[in-house]
């Protein structure tokens, strides 16, 4: 399938967000996807995305930015390259997961101003995620891109928060950037190891 450009609608109008309600239609049988396979959430394509990922027990849980068009046997090339890595590296499945939930194909798309309610919901997605993955290995894979909106700092520090909580382990893959940051999974090669990522002191030095 050849992926579309999304750009946002702007802030979400009439849009029902609530993470828990679509995790319930997720298991649910559909003709589009295998759910035994996948995990969607929301369940179908709209403005905005929690999750995307293959089903197992040692997930590698892979932060982006924001969500494209991305979905269940339509991954694009970022997924498929995030799909590679996680195999390559030992794990059974991954999470594509992103800092902020609303999609825009084109980052310079995404909103001037953060959607709190939405934020909120895909921080119960993030500790959904992490309390299923046993011992969770988040890998940091944003790049420059989280340059693109003040808000985005405050986001991944209410994600580093959490992941406390788990004893998450942070990883990257790459070298860093001239900036420090952790590279987009685009342009790895699929046989680059995964290694320690100190998210605390990137965040403090970096941004």
């Amino acid at each position: 399938m050849r992926c579309m450009r999304h750009i946002p609608t702007g802030e979400l109008p009439g849009l029902e967000v609530d993470f828990e309600t679509y995790l319930k239609r997720a298991s649910q049988p559909r003709e589009e996807y295998d759910v035994n396979r996948w995990l969607f959430v929301p369940d179908t394509y709209t403005e905005f995305r929690y999750i995307l990922g293959t089903r197992g027990t040692h997930p590698l849980i892979c932060i982006g930015i924001n969500p494209s068009t991305a979905r269940p046997d339509a991954l694009d090339r970022t997924l498929q390259s995030v799909e590679r890595i996680a195999g390559r590296n030992g794990f059974d499945s991954f999470i594509m997961f992103n800092v902020y939930a609303q999609r825009a194909t084109s980052p310079d798309d995404m909103p001037r101003e953060m959607n709190l309610r939405l934020h909120e919901e895909n921080m119960k997605a993030f500790r959904y995620i992490l309390s299923e993955a046993g011992a969770p290995v988040i890998w940091a894979a944003w790049g420059s891109i989280i340059e693109k909106r003040a808000y985005l700092k405050d986001c991944l520090e209410d994600m580093i928060r959490l992941g406390r909580t788990y004893d998450a382990q942070w990883v990257k893959c790459g070298d860093v950037s001239r900036k420090g940051h952790p590279h987009h999974p685009l342009y790895l090669k699929s046989t680059l190891p995964l290694e320690p990522f100190d998210v605390a002191d990137y965040v403090s030095a970096c941004l």
